[in-house]
């Protein structure tokens, strides 16, 4: 099969240059995809445009992940509504380590046959003077044809610098060298950067008389209206240190059955006659969320690799459908973890053992009395780490988690965490 109709059928092909898919079928070609380093981690928005390399490299193709070095100066104005806020050289370089670390993860760079490449467009424009840009680059392309792509007429009103309005002509520099010295002849991106790219194009043409293609993917959209790729507490990044590997595979886990439909499709390598089989399974049982498991699997291995996977797992299950003993197997780090959120209390112990009602209400005030402690626990709907209390219970060292914490419970969804001083 060639790689676009399997993309095709994916739903990763937005706009796609004539002649895209017969080169593809023909010849192995080098392809690319620029992630300019805004930050020191990539998100899962920036995941959408990689697995176009990844697919690429499935199919027998020769990735190309270009770290926008000297472009990431700069700013690109597709998709916003302000100018970027320019960042330094010091964070520019920190940034660019941290996501050319990401790539390495991603790609394969030491396939046999076609091993994935990284470069970076600061090497070619470091020693680039503004006249010999301008003389030797800028010519080619007229105002009128700037002024044309989208990224440039929606910030007419608005305002915009001459320094973003040049960014499609460095990046689309940026494909005339890769394709003259690297021999790409491929350049892909979100659906957002088709004026970008194809500016990349027409340079080649005019500059060298060569012929290029191009493809970008729709933009990631969820169901319900709101943005992909956040949560409460802003992007979800591909840095452990920023999103936890247990944080990011509930990303995953809690997706609706219809955009879990979508993103198994177009994040994952699972071969496309798997993932019909697979929903087709979970439309018949979708309250077992099955979808929702493999896909969280699938993109966390890939991003966190197995290990980090399994202890997401394990984390999950202790909390949601776990015993005691599940509960005691979390580290201190994993528990806080997973009852982020979740409403604290503090306990201070003042013997070895404290009576429940008093422990509920006067010591924690979980329960603004001990009339309604007493009566929740008569009705049998509280628990101290995922075992149930009644009023002869007592609080005790054994009820420890790591020698600080106790889980309470209120029914199945109100939970509360003691930190035990």
């Amino acid at each position: 099969m060639n790689v676009i109709d399997d993309l095709e059928q994916r739903g990763m092909i937005q706009d796609i240059m004539p002649g895209t898919k017969e080169l593809l079928g023909r010849e192995k070609i080098a392809a690319y995809v620029g992630v300019d380093p805004t930050a020191d981690s990539m998100h899962v928005g920036n995941l959408a445009t990689i697995m176009l390399l990844k697919y690429l490299q499935h199919y027998g193709h020769t990735p190309v992940a270009l770290v926008g070095g000297a472009t990431g100066m700069i700013g690109d104005p597709s998709g916003k509504s302000a100018e970027r806020n320019l960042l330094d050289e010091a964070t520019l370089q920190h940034n660019q380590a941290g996501v050319a670390k990401q790539m390495q993860r991603l790609l394969d760079f030491d396939a046999p046959e076609n091993p994935a490449r990284m470069e970076n467009n600061y090497e070619w424009f470091k020693d680039m003077g503004a006249l010999d840009f301008l003389r030797n680059v800028g010519k080619h392309l007229t105002i009128n044809y700037m002024m044309a792509k989208d990224s440039v007429k929606s910030r007419v009103e608005t305002g915009l610098s001459f320094t973003e309005f040049s960014y499609q002509l460095i990046q689309g520099y940026d494909f005339y060298h890769l394709y003259k010295h690297g021999g790409v002849k491929l350049q892909m991106g979100g659906s957002d950067q088709w004026g970008n790219i194809t500016a990349g194009t027409e340079l080649i043409r005019r500059m060298s008389g060569g012929e290029a293609f191009a493809f970008t993917c729709p933009l990631i959209t969820k169901a319900d209206g709101s943005k992909f790729g956040k949560s409460e507490g802003g992007n979800i990044w591909l840095d452990p240190e920023k999103t936890s590997p247990y944080k990011f595979y509930q990303f995953w886990l809690n997706t609706s059955d219809v955009d879990a439909a979508v993103f198994i499709k177009r994040f994952t390598l699972i071969p496309f006659e798997e993932i019909e089989q697979l929903i087709a399974e979970h439309e018949m049982a979708p309250h077992l969320r099955a979808l929702q498991s493999k896909l969280a699997e699938a993109v966390t291995v890939m991003i966190h690799g197995e290990k980090a996977y399994e202890q997401a797992v394990k984390a999950s299950q202790a909390l949601f459908r776990g015993s005691k003993e599940d509960l005691m197997t979390l580290s201190k780090s994993e528990l806080l973890e997973v009852l982020e959120g979740v409403p604290t209390y503090t306990f201070t112990r003042d013997a070895e053992e404290t009576d429940m009602i008093s422990f509920l209400s006067d010591h924690t005030e979980i329960l603004s009395s001990r009339g309604e402690a007493r009566r929740s626990l008569k009705e049998n709907s509280i628990s101290i780490n995922k075992e149930k209390v009644n009023e002869d219970s007592t609080i005790t060292e054994k009820d420890l988690l790591n020698n600080e914490f106790i889980l309470v419970q209120k029914g199945k969804k109100n939970k509360f965490l003691v930190i035990v001083e």
